[in-house]
């Protein structure tokens, strides 16, 4: 589920961008913060540890296997009460990582926290993806990274199989079946209490970081779900926030889980009209591709068998692929327009019973999903926050994705130890806080019109909506650039953004050599 399994997938998506490349292949500081109290200090004649605040960092890289190469950094743990409410009770220990300023000696004393997706994602293991977004942000202010509570090394709730997305080849009975299984038997072998890994349990983590670093104030930089986590943070602790970006909107109103199916066929109507506008793309595929995918994921309610290559070994294997598996697929690939553009070929394959390319992509993502995402995190957060406001809504039962993720979440909540929210959780963010919002036009998870809802109740607030994009801006043409501006001024509002105004769309693949000239 994402924005749930929406986790952010900046650009480099980690299932997009490897897929668009692979696409070819398988288808054939500091006592005052910002200042660095961080004086070196070498122990046993080895590591060099450095101090911000009152935390005390190790050297360390950060990596990820969907992109290359390593990022320097200071990492360390922070012990922090599994309750708040009982502090001498149970602890728990945060991973953190900490990159400091490119040119500390004008550093400011404000850093930034960036605020990762899922919910499940972790904030060290989503940095590599990013780094580069924030290259001009870097260079006056550190950058904070705290694994929420759940994910990554801090005590996370990973729940492997109970997602159901390892096991699409099932029919959606067995798979729901499966899906609530999977929770409860995840559920009897925790070893923390899971109810208090909520969203409110994770701002006061981060406002204890933010104490123990000594600043007075931070910038927020949130995407995708860390957009609640950034707007919940700067509800509680406005006097502690300097500034806000929101990458990928999502309203503190909204109840995860109830606009997902409906928000991915707008955004497929956006992305297969560009096909029929293309005159190459309508003269190969004709039709209307969105009829196409209804047809063939009625056909595959009956799983077929298929031939196809391992992505990752290159291995020949067999498997049967079905309805789950597409609908699995489109979701995902819908997240940025490079992969997008791939869903009309892979399609108009199937549908001519050539099933191999749409599997080992298929297969590709299953990985990735699974090796990304903590789904007992995800459960803590959406079981406590949003499932008991989940309506049935009918209109679901005739989209891609139908109403199967709703009923999962619902019965999979009755098994998983359930937190609470705060009254006023879901009302509008309002706040006179320097706020950028940043948005995809053709987003399948957060569209532009949440951006739009959020902003109206920002007196401070600027939304972009970046045309022919999908979910994830940072990355995107000039948005590093303007990113610095904001984080360096605090004021959204005077930014020229008209680099942005070169942004274009994707067009379709029309053959497996990619897109026409």
């Amino acid at each position: 589920m994402h924005l749930f399994r929406h986790g952010y997938r900046p650009r480099s998506l980690a299932v997009v961008g490897l897929a668009a490349m692979l696409a070819a292949a398988a288808l054939s500081g500091c006592g005052q913060a910002g200042s660095a109290n961080d004086s070196a200090k070498r122990h046993d004649g080895n590591a060099i540890k450095r101090h911000y605040g009152r935390i005390v960092f190790d050297p360390c890289t950060l990596s990820t296997p969907y992109t290359s190469g390593t990022i320097a950094a200071q990492c360390t743990q922070f012990e922090v009460p599994e309750n708040a409410a009982e502090p001498k009770g149970r602890k728990l220990k945060l991973n953190l990582a900490w990159l400091p300023a490119t040119d500390e000696a004008g550093v400011a004393e404000d850093p930034v926290f960036f605020l990762a997706g899922g919910p499940g994602q972790a904030a060290t293991e989503s940095w590599p993806t990013v780094d580069a977004a924030f290259r001009e942000v870097r260079k006056h202010r550190h950058i904070v990274l705290v694994d929420q509570r759940g994910t990554g090394k801090s005590s996370p709730l990973a729940c492997r199989d109970a997602s159901g997305e390892n096991q699409p080849h099932r029919d959606e009975a067995a798979q729901f079946d499966a899906a609530v299984q999977a929770v409860e038997h995840c559920a009897r072998q925790l070893k923390v209490d899971a109810s208090r890994f909520t969203t409110s349990d994770a701002i006061a983590d981060l406002d204890a970081v933010r104490a123990a670093i000594g600043a007075a104030k931070i910038d927020l930089v949130g995407v995708s779900y860390g957009t609640r986590v950034a707007q919940q943070y700067a509800t509680r602790y406005p006097q502690h926030t300097r500034s806000v970006v929101l990458d990928g909107v999502v309203p503190n109103e909204l109840v995860l889980g109830s606009e997902h199916a409906r928000n991915l066929d707008n955004a497929l109507a956006l992305q297969f009209k560009l096909c029929q506008q293309i005159p190459a793309c309508r003269a190969r595929f004709g039709g209307e591709p969105r009829e196409q995918l209804r047809q063939l994921m009625a056909r595959l309610q009956t799983p077929v068998e298929v031939d196809y290559r391992d992505p990752h070994t290159g291995e020949q294997k067999r498997a049967p692929i079905s309805a789950v598996q597409v609908g699995m697929l489109t979701r995902m690939f819908s997240y940025a327009p490079e992969a997008a553009s791939l869903l009309p070929l892979v399609l108009n394959e199937a549908d001519q019973g050539r099933y191999a390319p749409l599997m080992a992509l298929s297969k590709m993502i299953e990985n990735q999903l699974n090796d990304e995402l903590n789904y007992g995190m995800q459960l803590s957060v959406i079981c406590a926050e949003d499932v008991d406001l989940l309506k049935p809504d009918p209109s679901d039962a005739d989209t891609v994705i139908g109403d199967a993720m709703s009923k999962t979440l619902v019965a999979q909540c009755k098994a998983w130890p359930t937190g609470q929210r705060p009254k006023d959780f879901h009302a509008p963010f309002k706040s006179s806080l320097p706020t950028l919002l940043l948005s995809g036009e053709l987003d399948p998870v957060t569209p532009p019109r949440y951006g739009d809802q959020v902003v109206k109740h920002l007196t401070n607030g600027r939304h972009l909506i970046l045309r022919g994009q999908g979910h994830g801006a940072l990355r995107i043409g000039c948005t590093p650039k303007l990113l610095g501006q904001f984080v360096e001024t605090a004021d959204a509002k005077k930014l020229d953004a008209r680099c942005l105004d070169t942004l274009g769309y994707v067009p379709p693949f029309v053959s497996f050599n990619g897109w026409e000239p």
